[in-house]
């Protein structure tokens, strides 16, 4: 099968991503239509089989999705195992489609060649593949309307998609520092020890990060924690758990703590207006889609913080947090190609409510 670009979604308009194989349908089908949706983060993966009455068939959840570290076979090779486990695959009648939102699908060379391994499973008659930020996006749009507005996803890492009815997209390659990005739950983990560090050692500003840090972890101090991240007594996989930590001790009035908030709700603030910008949408009302799991938790500083940074500097947006799992939006989108009636997009969101 040939691969191309643009598969058809909500509204009629040509979505983003990677469609491998696609085949349309010819008139009324016999049956519901069924589809495989993939939500596979930076942390944990979850797939569902659904059909377009809004059914769910069949789910399964696995660990985090990293084909630049393991390999696109070996990636995709797990997700194998989970999409046996959720009731398709090979020994199973392939499904009408395969939407897969993905991590680290973050250039189109990227996602050609995810979408070409997922094909090569013959899980599904047609694929498409798009990055993850999509699949939040959609899942806070509504149904029934030509897809308009931006998501900015804040979870372990951080990025920003927006889409157009006429098919437009801004994008950035959230590459970490290299592409320009600052923020998320790693990374806002790291700041906090950079300002902990230098608090407990006289290079910075006094700070109660000093003391809350390491004693997450049983330590007595700064330097006990950096020796045991050094050395390996701490694994720096573990380091991930500070960013609650982080906002906590902003939540307590700490200043450096609540400069680091402060900045990252700048950094989501500035991803959502350069996309509306981008998209010509800062003067419509629009939209603004907020999840992960960062901003899902509604830290009141940081919310705060980004609703005003909002109402600042794009005044028409309408925020939107989503706190339905991800994979909404991927069966959501599925839903849109397969051309679902309303009460299968109804049905299927009060699953996930």
């Amino acid at each position: 099968m040939s691969t191309g670009t643009g598969a058809r979604a909500g509204g009629g308009a040509r979505r983003p991503g990677t469609t491998a194989g696609a085949r349309s349908a010819s008139g009324a089908a016999p049956r519901p239509r069924t589809a495989l949706a993939v939500d596979a983060g930076n942390s944990k993966t979850d797939v569902a089989l659904v059909d377009t009455t809004g059914r769910i068939l069949g789910t399964a959840r696995g660990g985090g999705f990293r084909p630049h570290a393991d390999g696109v076979d070996a990636a995709v090779g797990e997700l194998a195992r989970l999409v046996a486990a959720a009731g398709a695959g090979p020994v199973a009648a392939p499904v009408d489609h395969v939407q897969a939102c993905l991590a680290n699908a973050d250039l189109p060379v990227e996602e050609e060649r995810l979408a070409a391994a997922i094909e090569r499973r013959g899980w599904g008659r047609s694929v498409t593949v798009v990055n993850d930020t999509f699949a939040l996006l959609r899942a806070g749009l509504p149904d029934g309307s030509a897809p308009r507005g931006v998501a900015v996803v804040c979870g372990a890492g951080i990025n920003c998609a927006g889409l157009t009815p006429d098919g437009r997209t801004a994008r950035f390659a959230s590459l970490g520092r290299i592409s320009g990005d600052w923020g998320g739950g790693v990374h806002l983990a790291d700041e906090a020890l950079w300002w902990a560090a230098r608090a407990a050692d006289g290079r910075g500003e006094p700070s109660a990060l000093a003391t809350a840090l390491p004693a997450h972890f049983g330590l007595a101090g700064m330097p006990e924690l950096i020796e045991a991240l050094h050395l390996g007594a701490v694994a720096r996989a573990r380091t991930h758990e500070l960013a609650p930590v982080l906002f906590a001790v902003a939540a307590a009035g700490d200043a450096v703590a609540r400069a680091i908030v402060a900045r990252q709700a700048e950094e989501v603030v500035v991803m959502a207006r350069t996309a509306l910008a981008r998209l010509d949408l800062l003067g419509e009302r629009v939209p603004v889609v907020l999840g992960g799991g960062v901003l899902a938790a509604r830290h009141p500083l940081l919310h705060d913080d980004v609703l005003k940074g909002l109402a600042a500097h794009a005044p028409s947006a309408d925020p939107v947090v989503v706190t339905a799992p991800p994979v909404l939006g991927a069966a959501l989108l599925a839903l849109d190609l397969l051309g679902a009636e309303a009460d299968g997009y109804a049905a299927l969101r009060a699953r996930w409510a």
